[in-house]
């Protein structure tokens, strides 16, 4: 397979950052399935879509090693992400996926603290925290997940979410480093609702966001770090998610699985 022309990498005028879409499959397609799709996908794209946004994709662990493959031998214009790990770099821990084995598979992009780890296996702030600090440790960049429930949206208490749950998972890092991470805007409630969040929700969540960097290590810092929206995206919705100030990119769950999807919502 010839790999595509690609067109240079360009920042966003407006803010000079890089543009990530990622494409979260959570646990769906078994390693045949997966392959598929990523080759539909590649040929869904026109080489002009590369150069708007960074591409990830985050199958499954049992499809890691065939994608990394598939992506390396045929020079696929994406990058290899993977959905979770363990913040140990090994030992006793039945079921579990270290950073490092993550790493010696060419994984780039890491999510960590997504709403359904924190709500449905019961990672706390804390959690989050080691696991960000193992990814970093390999080199690799977290997508760090923040966002609210309906409940704290009703009660007034997104602000103070918000900000917690960012500010424990950064402690203790270097200005440097943290200027390096993704953040992960995903209001809980539109995930998996169908409810899904104006690009004025879009903008006050990434503000929020990008305020308590600046407060926690300078404006600089805050400015560097690229913020994207999560949330039952659609190729109808995505566009106007983009253009939100402040968001850079996207984090896409059940519309990244049909290859003519997730391709509409890149070329957003």
């Amino acid at each position: 397979m010839a790999a595509k022309k690609v067109l240079e990498l360009k920042p966003n005028p407006r803010t000079g950052r890089y543009r990530l879409i990622s494409g979260n499959w959570k646990m769906n397609l078994n390693h045949l399935e997966a392959i598929q799709l990523v080759q539909k996908l590649y040929f869904g794209l026109r080489d002009v879509d590369y150069g708007f946004a960074e591409i990830s994709i985050h199958p499954p662990a049992t499809s890691l090693r065939p994608i990394q493959l598939l992506i390396e031998s045929d020079r696929m214009h994406f990058s290899l992400g993977a959905q979770n790990c363990y913040f140990a770099p090994s030992g006793a821990y039945t079921g579990e996926v270290s950073a490092q084995m993550l790493s010696k598979l060419n994984v780039k992009y890491v999510i960590v603290g997504h709403s359904e780890r924190r709500r449905i296996f019961g990672e706390t702030d804390e959690v989050v925290a080691l696991k960000t600090k193992a990814i970093l440790a390999e080199q690799m960049t977290p997508i760090l997940c923040v966002g609210e429930t309906a409940e704290e949206r009703e009660a007034g208490e997104t602000d103070d979410v918000l900000m917690r749950q960012v500010r424990l998972a950064v402690a203790d890092l270097s200005a440097e480093v943290v200027a390096t991470i993704v953040v992960a805007y995903e209001p809980i409630w539109a995930i998996g609702t169908g409810l899904v969040a104006t690009p004025e929700d879009a903008t006050s969540g990434a503000q929020l966001i990008r305020e308590e960097l600046a407060r926690l290590y300078g404006g600089d810092v805050a400015e560097r770090v690229r913020i994207q929206y999560g949330g039952s995206v659609t190729p109808v919705t995505a566009h106007d998610l983009l253009e939100a100030d402040g968001v850079d990119g996207l984090l896409v769950g059940g519309a990244s699985l049909d290859a003519e999807a997730f391709s509409r919502i890149i070329r957003a």
